[in-house]
């Protein structure tokens, strides 16, 4: 990688993040997910195409990754800009199991540094606090953006900024010492192969843990499967023709309607004592009314 294609992946990494200058739904909600990181990373390396290969198994593979309150167990932004960088970078002469394979390995690399440049910025950030009690003790709300945004926005940098230019250095200049592949042992690569082809697989069940609640879900599931796989339909023919079957299973139903009578009565023949009562034929047929002397419909 070139120092330009280092420090855009490295910014990036830092827009991704929780609290970067773009916001959230921008930041870690759109730039942080995997598949719009490889998007990014195959986009600033020339290798779109590998790079969304790598990037589909580790959405996947975060998709259930949660941040409950402060609490982050993986850095996700970290991991997969991290992972797909170092994916096309070592992958060179290797099948794309093992690409995906080696993805994952400088993933949890790049997930564990994140996560641990979090916790470096969470600390950071605390004296923040008693610097904005200060002008809000003082009355001076309008220097409350030097703690609150200046500052913050600051050390977020930081924290995300040079430590990715730091690993995205060391993977570049491991990288020019000689062909990666060749260095690795043939038993390391055949791990790598099935462990990266074992991605999809767990990504799917994780994707299904979630989809199939009911037992007739698990069987319009087997029957999708059984005409892509034996029948030899295209995914695209099974989706159409389930969405054709789900239109017409979930079609509401319009209530029946019916036509409304009122009958005028007095009661046990005063001619005083009128009342009217309205219903359907089927509940007029069910009053018993031995007293009744209808005077019209």
């Amino acid at each position: 990688m070139s120092g330009i294609q280092i420090i855009l992946i490295a910014l990036f990494i830092y827009l991704g993040s929780i609290g970067s200058i773009v916001g959230n739904t921008i930041g870690w909600y759109t730039l942080g997910r995997p598949i719009v990181a490889s998007l990014v990373v195959g986009v600033i390396l020339g290798d779109v195409s590998t790079a969304l290969m790598v990037g589909v198994p580790l959405q996947i593979m975060y998709m259930g990754n949660v941040t409950p309150g402060g609490a982050v167990a993986w850095d996700l932004s970290y991991a997969t800009y991290i992972g797909v960088a170092g994916a096309l970078v070592f992958g060179k002469g290797l099948d794309s199991a093992q690409v995906i394979g080696l993805a994952v390995v400088f993933a949890g690399i790049g997930g564990f540094v994140g996560q641990f440049m979090w916790n470096i910025s969470y600390a950071a950030n605390l004296p923040l606090n008693r610097f904005a009690n200060k002008f809000a003790e003082a009355g001076e709300t309008k220097k409350m953006y030097i703690p609150n945004l200046v500052l913050g926005l600051l050390i977020g940098f930081a924290a995300r900024f040079l430590p990715a230019i730091l690993v995205l250095t060391t993977m570049t200049t491991a990288s020019a010492q000689a062909d990666f592949a060749t260095l690795i042992p043939a038993w390391v690569i055949t791990t790598l192969g099935v462990f990266g082809g074992m991605m999809a697989a767990l990504g799917m069940g994780i994707i299904l843990s979630f989809l199939l609640k009911k037992q007739y879900h698990i069987a319009i599931y087997l029957v999708g499967f059984i005409l892509v796989t034996y029948f030899g339909l295209s995914t695209m023919a099974v989706a159409v023709v389930a969405f054709a079957l789900a239109g017409c299973a979930t079609q509401p139903r319009l209530p029946s309607v019916q036509r409304h009578h009122t009958i005028e009565a007095t009661f046990l023949g005063n001619p005083d004592a009128r009342f009217s009562l309205t219903a359907n034929a089927d509940q007029l047929a069910q009053i018993s009314r031995p007293h009744m002397h209808p005077q019209g419909l």
